[in-house]
Formats: structure tokens, C-alpha cells, sequence
């Protein structure tokens, strides 16, 4: 299970012209593995996982997701694949203000048309995974910031993706939480094999990463990450 962008470039348009937000970008990404992505804002790290997400397609090259080439997907192939092996862990949270936490998780096999109770059973196994087991039956506004994000990365677990997306999961979180949460993606990665990437602005945490890229006017390079 891997994630692999090669040779991505994307523009927009942009008055008379075209603005690049990703120029000619090259990322593997194995299973297993966390990739930190790092960089001033506007330097294209929200392209970057747009596209890996498959939800906007480059320019040039290719975006391959666990074996698949998606240039070769239609629109609904794409979707699929995103319900079936891309899990996306928004910055916020958004969960259902009228659902359990179990619920918040079992939606997302419901979308693919599962209802048995190997659902219930895989809902409650993450939520136990990401320390939840005894707020199953809470709603969003019962739970700490940090506890609905990690509903959130559970959330996004449910459907046994192959690619982990992470947008900024400590922007709203004060330190302590925050390592909490990084330490909780890196262990997941680890157990369940996820190829993973995470952008952050937070660089205290980066030596727990894999491999850290920066992304500066739309080009990747790999700066020095000190590692304890």
C-alpha cells in the first residue's frame, strides 16, 4: 500500500495567466510510513493533498493510490476510491452534532451500503484504538477538542484505507494535546499500515516523523529534520 505522485504539476488560472501551486512534485510515500509536509502558507501544501486525495486532478503527471493510476478513473471511479481507500482527516472536526461517536464512524460504511454488525464491531475496535472505548455513546458536544479530533482520525480509519491525508490535525489544539494526537497518527501508521502524509505548521514533533518535505512556491525539497 503506497501513495505515489510523480511528476504532478497543477495551475490554476489566474487572470490572463496560470498560476502554479505545484511544479513538476515527486513524493513515495510506502505503507507504513508518516511523510511530514511542511511550509509557508500559499506555498501549495493544500494542493498537494488535493491531488493526492483525487480531488483535483493535475496538469501533468500521475497520482497513483495503492496500485491504482487515477488518471484512468471517471469521476465516480475516483469517488469510489476515495470511500474505499483514501481516509481524509480534515483540520476541523465537523462531526454530526446529532450522533454518537460510534455513529459519527458507522455513517462511513453506511455510504458504501454497509450495515451489519461487523460495522458496530469495527467502530468500536477504532474507538478503543484511539482511546474512546467509554465515550461511544457521547455526541460532539460532550468531548474535548482533542477527543474530537481523534474521532475524526478514527473516523477517517473506518473503511481500512490504504492512504492516510492529514490537514493540519493540531491547528485548533494547544501543545500537550497536540503530541498527543501526533504521537496517536504516528502509532496508527505504524499498526495499521497506512502510507500517511500530514500537514503541519507544527514542527516540534517532526524527528517522530518518517521523512519530512517542505514545500516552498510549489516545489518539494527535503530539509534537514534533526532526530532525537
Amino acid at each position: 500500500m503506497t501513495l505515489h505522485l510523480d511528476d504532478v504539476t497543477l495551475t490554476y488560472p489566474d487572470g490572463d495567466g496560470r498560476l502554479t501551486a505545484l511544479d513538476s512534485v515527486s513524493l513515495k510515500v510506502p505503507a507504513g510510513t508518516l511523510t511530514a509536509v511542511v511550509g509557508p502558507s500559499g506555498s501549495g501544501k493544500s494542493s498537494l493533498l488535493a491531488v493526492a486525495a483525487t480531488l483535483v486532478s493535475p496538469d501533468r503527471g500521475r497520482v497513483v493510490v495503492d496500485g491504482t493510476d487515477t488518471a484512468g478513473l471517471d469521476r465516480a471511479g475516483k469517488a469510489a476510491l476515495r470511500r474505499e481507500r483514501i481516509g481524509i482527516v480534515f483540520q476541523q472536526p465537523n462531526l454530526l452534532p446529532s450522533l454518537t461517536v460510534t455513529e459519527q464512524l458507522e455513517v462511513m460504511a453506511h455510504l458504501s451500503g454497509r450495515r451489519t454488525k461487523a460495522v458496530r464491531d469495527r467502530a468500536l475496535a477504532l474507538l478503543d484504538g484511539v482511546g474512546l472505548a467509554d465515550l461511544a455513546a457521547r455526541r460532539p458536544h460532550q468531548l474535548s477538542g482533542g477527543q474530537r479530533q481523534r474521532v475524526n482520525i478514527a473516523r477517517a480509519l473506518m473503511n481500512d484505507p490504504a492512504v492516510l491525508l492529514v490537514d493540519e490535525p493540531t491547528s485548533a489544539l494547544d501543545h500537550e494535546r497536540g503530541a498527543a494526537v501526533l504521537d496517536l497518527l504516528v502509532t496508527l501508521t505504524r499498526e495499521r499500515g497506512t502510507a500517511t502524509v500530514l500537514v503541519t505548521h507544527d514542527r516540534a514533533h517532526l524527528e517522530r516523523m518518517d521523512r519530512t518535505v517542505s514545500v516552498q512556491d510549489g516545489r518539494l525539497s527535503e530539509p534537514t529534520v534533526e532526530r532525537s
